[in-house]
């Protein structure tokens, strides 16, 4: 069976105040509409998504993109006239009658709704009245009201609608919502449970409280950053060059102030440079004597340090050497293990590898070796 939602946005809203109609103001970024029109996008059992707004606010829905994502109607002043216009729109055999200010419903009512309409004609999801109700006059209250038996009505409201259909020709306008047309055709409608934060925008409080619930999954956006490092040093005198934390027999050494390992510290470099907090230099200068020869690894956890106190994981490290000696191949899986290591990284997150400059520029012609690296962290 096929099954289309009919979105009803053609009202004007004048309660909730602003502008323009309050299905076309934003909530996180983007308009009520959009985010309502996206919860049945995603829901896999939705096969049509049928748009009904005012003719008025087609300029709107086009400037929202919303004209490609479902098929856009015009409505009639009265909401019975832009559900019918809806339901002249589409020939599925279940429709979803929902309102376009319920921007916060969740797929789970629309599963509910779908699942009793497998064995009854119409079906909607409300919420029991769990507070005192009073009557009242002047201001003052003038009374109490049983509140046993009572629901508050919610959307989607779902039917086959061939029965729906007929209940609105047969029925004329006017109507609270589409469960009074089907009661008034003598239809049975079967209660499903609703959600409290299924909210109708009504006034200009409402919005906020919408945000609040989008916000989470729309305005908070993870935190992923990237970092990029480069870094050359230049062969001198020696018997060994040290790569990522590995010594390597080669019959010359890499000259640096430290210990001149240009993969560590390209590295280094990179999560300095994602956690846009300088470079190498910046916080082991050249000038101060302690660092003469020391150990890059120092170099490298204080920067994956720095990342854990700011609340990132580094999750991903990638490093290159450029270089036509030594040979890299052998000794990477010892580098990638020993980078691990020092990092706190499972090694499969952990790449070294090698290339050369086809013998091209001072690489090429073995008057050093440069590195490049990239690294991802990823906000805790």
């Amino acid at each position: 069976m096929k099954t289309a939602a009919i979105i009803v946005a053609a009202g004007r809203g004048v309660r909730a105040g602003g502008d323009i109609p309050k299905q076309w103001q934003h909530i996180v970024g983007r308009p009520v509409v959009d985010h309502t029109l996206a919860v049945f996008e995603r829901h896999p059992n939705i096969d049509d998504i049928i748009l009904v707004i005012a003719e008025d606010d087609a300029p709107l829905a086009k400037a929202a993109g919303l004209n490609a994502r479902a098929t856009v109607v015009f409505g009639g002043a009265e909401r019975s006239e832009s559900v019918k216009a809806g339901l002249n729109a589409t020939e599925a055999d279940l429709v979803l009658i929902h309102d376009g200010a319920r921007c916060c419903v969740s797929s789970q009512i629309t599963d509910r709704v779908l699942g009793a309409l497998a064995d009854a004609q119409c079906a909607a999801p409300a919420l029991a009245v769990t507070d005192a109700l009073w009557t009242g006059q002047n201001g003052l209250v003038s009374g109490v009201a049983d509140r046993n038996g009572l629901f508050r009505a919610q959307t989607p409201q779902g039917f086959h609608r061939a029965a729906i259909y007929d209940a609105h020709i047969n029925h004329g306008v006017g109507s609270a919502d589409d469960v009074e047309v089907a009661r008034r055709a003598g239809l049975d409608v079967v209660i499903v449970d609703g959600d409290e934060t299924n909210l109708k925008i009504t006034t200009p409080a409402d919005f906020a409280r919408a945000a609040a619930i989008l916000a989470p999954d729309t305005e908070t956006p993870m935190d992923i950053r990237t970092g990029n490092g480069f870094d050359v040093h230049r062969f001198g005198e020696g018997e060994h060059v040290t790569l990522c934390g590995v010594d390597v027999p080669h019959s010359r050494g890499l000259q640096g102030h430290s210990d001149a390992d240009v993969g560590m510290h390209t590295v280094t470099d990179a999560i300095y440079g994602a956690l846009c907090r300088g470079d190498i230099g910046q916080h082991f200068p050249p000038s101060d004597p302690q660092w003469k020869g020391a150990a890059s690894d120092i170099f490298l956890r204080h920067a994956c340090a720095m990342a854990r106190d700011m609340g990132f994981t580094i999750t991903h490290m990638d490093c290159t050497l450029i270089c036509e000696f030594p040979k890299i191949g052998p000794v990477a899986p010892a580098m990638r293990a020993r980078m691990a290591d020092i990092m706190d990284l499972d090694i499969d997150r952990v790449s070294v590898k090698a290339t050369t400059s086809e013998r091209l520029g001072f690489t090429g012609r073995g008057e050093g070796i440069a590195a490049m690296a990239t690294v991802t962290l990823v906000k805790s």
